[in-house]
């Protein structure tokens, strides 16, 4: 039983310690070309190498206000 329970809680610990390595990038779309996207991420870009997997997440316009009487 000792065993299994520090099995299950050295899994959650290297699940968790992936899960924070992930790092949050602002970068704007600078040209796009088909399905090429070239992006500016600023000086944070150059820390990231060829053949990265990258999450994109745009941004949603606010939906305009509902007026009442």
């Amino acid at each position: 039983m000792k065993k299994m329970t520090m099995l299950i809680t050295m899994l959650f610990m290297l699940s968790t310690a992936a899960t924070l390595y992930a790092a949050t990038l602002k970068c704007t779309v600078e040209k796009v070309e088909g399905n090429m996207i070239t992006m500016d991420c600023g000086d944070k870009g150059a820390t990231m190498a060829v053949g990265t997997k990258v999450k994109l997440k745009t941004q949603k316009a606010a939906a305009a206000a509902i007026e009442g009487c």
